[in-house]
């Protein structure tokens, strides 16, 4: 577990004075009417047995909840409906998460502070962030995940100094923004099944790339141009499935180009989806190999592990504002005589239901973060459960909150409707509900006899 940097310290201590909000004003568009926020997060930090203790462990991870909660609050809630309508990708919104201009400062969230980062490799803080980042915008959400995450967090953990003091600036002031490019059109959940392959040249010390990745986020940007800089997987060897490779590929290289920006998806729909082509991308070996040459398959597999908590996080984020909106609507819609929802066994038992799982799945949540070493590998277990369990629950929160709110939850004003489409791809993306059913039978069917504790 680690306590946050005195780099941190001094961004919450700069944004805390004016950012953050009164408790009063904790919940959002007509959540805010609701008589009881189920924000157990809020509770009071000096109670020991407060889920605060398992949610926030440190007052530095409070504060850090409190300076995204009020920034989400007073940037990325107004423009969220918007945006999703429009399938637009708020770029400049997206450039005050880095640390330019006063910016948030959590593009680089897990990176060095020496290199331009926050320096902060916890998962917990990890968790806070996507958390309430989603409450609001999942979509913006998910584009912050694929370039903090999937990009810095994986540069950090894998590159040498030198590629650290070329790429990293960049990428986390936001002047920069990239993701990762892992799944092809026939490869996504059999990712060692990629055909995209780097050859080495010897007369140029280089790998010259060709293949092309489906389903990048942050892959084009305006829908013509690539995004700035990707970390690319590709095959360099014959002999092993395993024999991978992984390579910064930047904006402006020759062969590197956009395929198509895909669009009409169900949701997540502001962040931009694209395919990417490689052909004949020359890349050096000594500036753009990551890592050793076919040894990506671990550093792929052990930053798989935080995006999965991270995704974990988003959905905690979309169930607790499901819930929110769903009090709020029951609390003041009378209905048959009675001043409220709540007088109806239904309305209770959808409520009751969704409040428990929401619960259940934070704990489990913030249990595997806390616990969580970003430099380590072999967390699968409930790196997958957790993202299992949580990614369901919130799809079936999102539900019963339509449910509850009827014709006004199906309409976009009422925001739980694009909740419920946004849920839907953390079933998906970031490993399938079946991946992580074959890779905790997996995990579990090791423990040969020995009981859980």
């Amino acid at each position: 577990m680690h306590r946050l940097t005195p780099t941190v310290r001094r961004l919450v201590a700069a944004k805390s004075s004016k950012n953050i909000i009164s408790k009063s004003k904790r919940c959002f568009a007509s959540a805010s009417a609701s008589p009881t926020s189920w924000d157990a997060d809020t509770n009071d930090a000096t109670n020991t047995n407060s889920p605060t203790k398992l949610f926030n462990p440190t007052d530095d991870h409070a504060a850090l909840r409190e300076m995204v909660r009020s920034f989400t609050e007073r940037e990325v809630e107004p423009q969220a409906l918007e945006f999703n309508r429009s399938e637009t990708f708020n770029s400049e919104l997206f450039r005050k998460f880095g640390s330019q201009n006063g910016g948030l400062g959590i593009l680089g969230l897990t990176a060095p502070d020496e290199f331009g980062g926050t320096g902060l490799p916890d998962a917990t803080a990890v968790s806070i962030v996507h958390e309430e980042l989603s409450y609001s915008d999942p979509a913006l959400c998910l584009s912050y995940l694929a370039h903090s995450i999937l990009l810095v967090n994986n540069l950090a953990v894998n590159a040498n100094d030198e590629q650290l003091a070329r790429f990293m600036p960049g990428i986390c002031d936001g002047s920069k923004i990239g993701g990762m490019c892992m799944s092809e059109p026939n490869a996504g959940t059999d990712v060692l099944g990629m055909k995209s392959n780097a050859v080495y040249d010897s007369a140029r010390d280089g790998f010259v790339l060709n293949g092309t990745k489906m389903w990048i986020t942050n892959g084009t940007l305006t829908g013509k141009e690539t995004g700035d800089l990707f970390l690319v997987y590709a095959r360099t060897g014959t002999e092993k499935r395993s024999d991978i490779t992984q390579f910064v590929v930047e904006a402006g290289m020759e062969g590197f180009n956009v395929g198509q920006k895909i669009t009409d998806k169900l949701g997540m729909r502001s962040s931009p989806t694209a395919e990417l082509v490689f052909e004949n991308v020359f890349l050096p070996a000594k500036t753009h190999v990551v890592g050793d040459v076919n040894g990506a398959t671990l550093c792929m597999m052990r930053n798989l592990e935080i995006e999965r908590v991270a995704l974990a996080a988003m959905a905690v984020g979309i169930a607790r504002r499901s819930l929110d909106e769903m009090i709020a609507y029951a609390s003041n819609r009378p209905a048959f005589g009675k001043s409220s929802l709540f007088g109806f066994g239904q309305i209770q038992k959808h409520i009751s239901e969704s409040y428990a799982e929401y619960m259940a799945g934070k704990c489990y949540l913030y249990a595997t973060a806390n616990g969580l070493d970003l430099s380590t590998y072999g967390n699968g277990l409930d790196a997958d459960g957790v993202k299992l369990y949580c990614a369901t629950m919130a799809k079936n929160v999102a539900d019963r909150a339509i449910q509850v709110m009827g014709g006004y939850g199906y309409c976009g004003e009422y925001t739980v409707e694009r909740l419920w489409r946004d849920a839907k791809l953390l079933e998906i993306g970031g490993g399938t509900n079946e991946s992580h059913h074959k890779n905790m039978a997996r995990d579990l069917h090791k423990l040969d006899g020995d009981k859980l504790e």
